[in-house]
This record gives C-alpha cells, sequence and structure tokens, in this order.
C-alpha cells in the first residue's frame, strides 16, 4: 500500500507531531508498506515565528493556499492519504474521491471556541479557524481518535457519523525505557541536577488546561512536609509566563522550582528514569504523552481523575483532583511508599500503547477509508457493520 502522510508545518514548532511522522513512517515501512510524508513549506513566514503577528498570516498562506496544490498533485501516487493532525484537516476538501484518514488528538480549542471553558478568550479568527476545522473533520472519510474522550468531543461538535470515527490509540514517539545509572546522571548533570537528588517532574506545554499553576501549589503542601525536606519541582515547559512566577513566589517556592525548556528526548527519558513520580494533574488533554512516556522509563505518575488520563493511565497510575491541590498532595503521600508496585503496573499498562499495535490500527482504517464514497457514504457492495480499526480479525494488506 502506497500512504502519502501529510506532515505538519515546521515553523509551528509542534514537537509532537514532528515527532509523530517519522515514527508513522518508520512503522509503516517495518509492516511492508511504501509511506511518502509532505508537509507545507515555509516560504513566506519565518521559521519559529509562524504564530505570532503578520508571520502567523504568513503561516496560514503557506499552509492553506500555496501547499493545496502540490498535496492534489502528490494524491496521484498514493492509494491512501493520512492527515496526521486534525488541525491540517481543512485539507479534506481538496481529496474528493481520494481514501484518506485524519488522526484527532484533541479538541480543546474547538471547545474553547464553542464557550465551553468560561474565561477562555479567543479571538475571532480563531473561531473561524476552529469552525473550519470541525468542518473538515465532519467531511473525512474516516478519523482516527486517539481516545475514547477524543472520540466523544469529535462526535458530540461535528456531523461527522458514528461509523466514521474510529480510536486508535496513540505509541511512544521515541524508545523511552529506564535509562542506566552512568548515563542518566550524566544527562541529569546537563540540566544541573545532581545525581540522586530527589525531585517530582512534571512536563507539560504553556497551554492552560496543562494546569501548571496546580502543580506549583500541589507541590507546595507536598514540600510543607517534613519527609519532602530537600526535594525539588522540576518543570519542562515552554513558556516561563509573570502570572506563573507570581504563584511560584506566593507559593515561597522561588529555590525549589527548577524551569527547563527545550529537553531533548533522550535527556527526557533520563529525568523520568530520575524522578521520584510525575505530577500531570492536566485539567484535560487529548491523549496525553507524557503519561506513557513516564511509565515506559518506570516513573511513577500521579495524574488526573478524569477522562482521558484514567483511560490512558489504567492501572499504572494513581489519580487525584487536579482542582484540590491539599488533598491531591496528601493522596501523592500516601502512595509514595508503593511506587514499587506503581513501576510494575506502569510497565504493564504501556503495553497497550506499542507501535506495532498503532500501526495495525492504521492499517486496518486505511483500509475502511476505501470502503466509503467521496460523500461520506459506503460504497455499494460494502458491508454496513462497522469495523473497528483496532479489530485484529480486519486483517493488513
Amino acid at each position: 500500500m502506497k500512504i502519502l502522510l501529510v506532515g505538519t508545518y515546521s515553523p509551528d514548532r509542534q514537537q509532537s507531531m514532528l515527532r509523530f511522522s517519522p515514527m508513522l513512517e518508520a512503522g509503516l515501512q517495518e509492516a511492508g508498506h511504501t509511506p511518502r510524508t509532505i508537509r507545507p513549506e515555509p516560504r513566506l513566514a519565518r521559521t519559529g515565528a509562524a504564530r505570532h503577528g503578520l508571520n502567523k498570516w504568513f503561516g496560514y498562506i503557506d499552509k492553506f493556499l500555496l501547499f493545496p496544490a502540490r498535496l492534489r498533485n502528490a494524491c496521484g501516487w498514493a492509494d491512501v492519504v493520512h492527515i496526521i493532525d486534525h488541525s491540517y484537516s481543512l485539507y479534506t476538501r481538496h481529496l474528493h474521491g481520494m481514501p484518506h484518514v485524519v488522526t484527532c488528538h484533541d479538541l480543546i480549542a474547538a471547545r474553547c471556541a464553542k464557550g465551553e471553558f468560561p474565561g477562555q478568550q479567543i479571538r475571532w479568527s480563531g473561531k473561524r479557524y476552529q469552525h473550519m476545522i470541525v468542518n473538515g473533520l465532519a467531511h473525512a472519510r474516516c478519523v482516527a481518535c486517539v481516545s475514547e474522550s477524543t472520540k466523544s468531543d469529535l462526535l458530540r461538535l461535528c456531523s461527522l457519523s458514528a461509523c466514521r470515527a474510529s480510536i486508535v490509540h496513540s505509541a511512544l514517539n521515541f524508545p523511552y525505557q529506564p535509562m542506566n545509572k552512568n548515563e542518566k546522571a550524566a544527562r541529569c548533570r546537563r540540566h544541573r541536577i545532581d545525581p540522586g537528588e530527589r525531585f517530582f517532574l512534571h512536563v507539560g506545554s504553556g497551554n492552560w488546561y496543562k494546569n501548571r499553576p496546580g502543580v506549583i501549589r500541589i507541590f507546595r503542601h507536598l514540600a510543607a512536609n517534613p519527609e519532602m525536606n530537600g526535594f525539588r519541582l522540576v518543570m519542562i515547559t515552554d513558556g516561563w509566563t509573570p502570572a506563573l512566577r507570581n504563584v511560584v513566589k506566593e507559593c515561597g517556592l522561588e529555590h525549589q522550582v527548577h524551569l527547563l525548556s527545550d529537553v531533548d528526548n533522550a535527556d527526557l527519558c533520563a529525568l523520568y528514569s530520575s524522578a521520584v513520580a510525575l505530577l500531570f494533574p492536566s485539567l484535560y488533554e487529548g491523549f496525553g504523552w507524557p503519561i506513557i512516556e513516564a511509565q515506559a522509563c518506570g516513573c511513577p505518575v500521579f495524574t488526573s481523575n478524569r477522562p482521558p488520563m484514567t483511560e490512558v493511565a489504567g492501572s499504572g497510575a494513581v489519580f487525584v483532583d487536579p482542582e484540590d491541590p491539599k488533598e491531591a498532595a496528601n493522596t501523592i503521600l500516601q502512595s509514595l511508599p508503593h511506587v514499587r508496585l506503581m513501576r510494575g503496573a506502569g510497565f504493564a499498562n504501556i503495553r497497550r500503547f506499542s507501535t506495532e499495535r498503532m500501526i495495525e490500527g492504521y492499517l486496518n482504517l486505511y483500509k475502511t477509508a476505501g470502503a466509503f464514497d467521496s460523500h461520506g457514504e459506503r460504497r455499494p457492495g460494502q458491508a454496513s457493520s462497522r469495523i473497528d480499526a483496532t479489530d485484529s480479525s480486519f486483517g493488513r494488506t
């Protein structure tokens, strides 16, 4: 099978998507297929600046005015097109008659545009853009949702029929695993963390739903316990805002919170392998990659008691209320004596998210995409029952 993967625009610096694309390509090649990745080229916008000011609009031109012609030309080579990020679902209008799949990672921005999160402001242009994304998803042949929670949002927000939505869980986009003592010590030193130092780790972007103030407030209650004397909080994030600095100052943690950014995968693996635990009390997620990354490295996980975190973490984590820092800290303190059991449960859980299983899900879905016509109706002679992308009885090409 020849699969055209539509990757993301590099100036947007979506690191998880920039890793997701080569992981898919490598997995499809290993399964005996022929993938090819194309992505919008930064012709007008400057690298690293496409999200700001005039460059944001230049980025839109690069992505949605200049790239579609190249996409249509490339379709002649492929058996199926896979748009790997729902933010590019606008391309579905250029794929008439072409079997295609869109991966939907989350619809948090679309929910913001609908006013579902009071206090989260979004401009008219942003609302319009999210409307176009949802409309593109509604016209997709098949949509792969990375979690039950994301699928639920998809079917609620757009007119896509349920038979065209499936779940294909994400897999690790780097071979995370416990790192040996010497290597993890050397990598931690690069980030001013001494070998043997006790610290909690948080990994998350600056998006509001990552709940970074909540992470800091949970740690404040942890640090107040005499048994936590000498512990630090290491936060890997992409922005240190004045508001966040004020939270740290308010909590009296100026010397205990250590901020890191631009940490590569190998160093992140070292930090997961060294941390006492991952604190991941997100308010909302589409999937929650740090949960399985940490579990793969043997790092105990404390995350939110709401989906999709409960779905992804399974029995390999302890769940807390992300909006009750004091109670969350108490739960963590009570669970720390059992971290050995948590590590074992995490290793067991991670088996559900293998690359092979994800690739099999996508291959099944590529076949399913061919069963629909350009209007999303089943072609004559095709079975009317829904084919789930994770059904192992539906074999590979």
